[in-house]
């Protein structure tokens, strides 16, 4: 698995913005969004019972990780019509303000090195990406177990400080000096 201080893969992928089929679909890459920080978190499945509860929490947070300069991405082995059809039919995922991407040829998610196993698709990864595609932050939950999206902003905040940062440190807390 790539981990922190690896370069982010390069990568290309079909996503879904609305959940209107006529703009629906957009082309996403290692490219858009440059200069900006990247958190980039990955689902097994669409349609099942854990992801939904993720992507929604990300989706609340979306305005407090672009207020600190970073774009959230969603991405599975789905496709980016069973993104759309998941969207359309549930009602957490109908507005989300990020894309879902589609990794369906799991180009990505190989690269990264994070599908599980036995089944073949995405573990819980998350990605904090810096402006220079520099992996700052690495994290893999099981299948089973969702993860904290507001343990993920607090992680940026500190990166974001360029200090030291002690535990459970939070936005706006002094950072450590080096003796």
């Amino acid at each position: 698995m790539l981990t922190v201080g690896d370069r982010f893969p390069e990568f290309q992928l079909k996503a879904v913005t609305s959940t209107d089929p006529a703009e629906a679909f957009e082309q996403i890459t290692h490219e858009s969004y440059p200069r900006k920080w990247k958190v980039v978190f990955f689902w097994p499945k669409d349609f099942t019972f854990v992801c939904p509860t993720e992507i929604a929490a990300f989706g609340r947070l979306a305005g407090e990780f672009a207020d600190r300069d970073a774009r959230v991405f969603g991405v599975s082995t789905d496709s980016e019509y069973v993104h759309l059809a998941w969207r359309q039919q549930h009602p957490d995922l109908q507005d989300l303000p990020f894309p879902m991407l589609a990794d369906i040829k799991r180009e990505l998610s190989t690269a990264l090195g994070i599908l599980d196993r036995n089944e073949g698709v995405c573990l819980r990864a998350t990605f904090i990406v810096d402006p220079s595609g520099v992996i700052r932050f690495a994290s893999v939950n099981d299948l089973n177990v969702g993860r904290n999206p507001q343990e993920v902003l607090r992680v940026l905040d500190a990166l974001q400080t360029d200090g030291l940062c002690a535990c459970n440190w939070q936005k706006g807390s002094p950072t450590l000096e080096a003796a």
